[in-house]
Order: structure tokens, then sequence, then C-alpha cells
């Protein structure tokens, strides 16, 4: 660990900016933690971790950055609902890195309904 802080210190040195992302999420429901989730991103390389999912699993869906609110109806909501650059599920407790990941949108669930970039899961019809 100390090398790599030094590794970064010193390109630091030469204007090189290897920034770190960090995202958390969490999920409560009715009080019990339903999801905990911790992602880092540093130099592109991901690192996805499901610390507990009542579930037992961590759902991540990541759609392009500029699929994101506003530039969601921009871009044509419907390209961004259909192409997400990744989905993959990592066990309770485990990790799973991926290299080569910058400028995306994280959305995290305990469940396999694919998620729009707005992070929210696409309800269900009613019956008619």
């Amino acid at each position: 660990m100390k090398l790599s802080a030094l590794f970064f210190y010193v390109l630091s040195l030469f204007g090189c900016d290897v920034g770190r992302d960090t995202f958390v999420d969490r999920i409560s429901i009715d009080g019990a933690q339903a999801l905990y989730s911790k992602a880092t991103v540093e130099a592109g390389v991901a690192r996805f971790e499901c610390v507990r999912s009542a579930s037992g699993q961590c759902v991540y869906t990541l759609f392009p950055r500029e699929c994101d609110g506003a530039n969601a109806s921009a871009k044509g909501k419907a390209d961004c609902l259909s192409q997400p650059i990744e989905q993959f599920v990592v066990a309770n407790g485990d990790t799973r890195q991926i290299a080569g990941l910058r400028d995306f949108r994280l959305c995290v669930s305990d469940e396999h309904a694919a998620p729009g970039p707005g992070c929210q899961v696409p309800q269900p019809m009613a019956k008619r």
C-alpha cells in the first residue's frame, strides 16, 4: 500500500491526476439495512464491494455518465435505458475489480430488475 501511495505521489508531481471516486450505497427498509455497497474508481480501475445484502447479492448496472438526469432526454432515454455499459452480480461479502472503466453512472440493487439511468427500477405493469 505504501508503494502505491508513493507512486501516485510521484505522478502528481508531474501533473498527472489519478483522482479517486468513491460510491457508497446504503438501502434501508423499515429500519433494517437491506443493502450496503462500496465502489471505488482509481486510475481507471473500478473495485465493487458488496459489503452486505439481504438477498445475498448486489446487482450492479453501469451506464455512461452522459445518461444521467437532463442529459438522458437529450441523448434519447430509450438509448440510455437499453445500453448499459455493464451489468453484473457480486455475492454478499465479495468484491469484483474491472480495469478500463471511466465516466460511468453506477446503480446498485439487491434485485435483478434492470434499473434505468436514474437508478429507478421499473415497476411491473398494472393488470387491467
